[in-house]
């Protein structure tokens, strides 16, 4: 018998950004951390988790965390902007 799986990827497609922040180098004696939670219930707490690992493991100076409003839609530009300006990289994760 003969079946047929199907594979959805969740993956978005990746922004490809050649200016300055593609280029810039990261200290890691002082790193800024970004949490992006998308809404979804348990979210937060799986990334409290995610941020207290990080933090035990790298010097981190400073988290700025953001929910996004709905977890159907996408983060705001305005939320990416503020999150790319404040943070050398950002977590995101989902959760149920």
């Amino acid at each position: 018998m003969s079946r047929t799986v199907f594979l959805v990827s969740p993956e978005a497609p990746v922004r490809v950004s050649y200016g300055p922040a593609s280029a810039r180098k990261l200290d890691l004696r002082g790193l800024r951390l970004g949490i992006l939670d998308n809404g979804k219930g348990n979210a937060d707490h799986l990334l409290q988790f995610v941020a207290e690992g990080v933090k035990a493991l790298l010097a981190v100076t400073s988290v700025v965390s953001r929910r996004k409003a709905s977890m159907s839609t996408p983060a705001s530009g305005e939320m990416l902007d503020q999150l790319a300006a404040e943070a050398d990289f950002v977590v995101s994760a989902m959760g149920d």
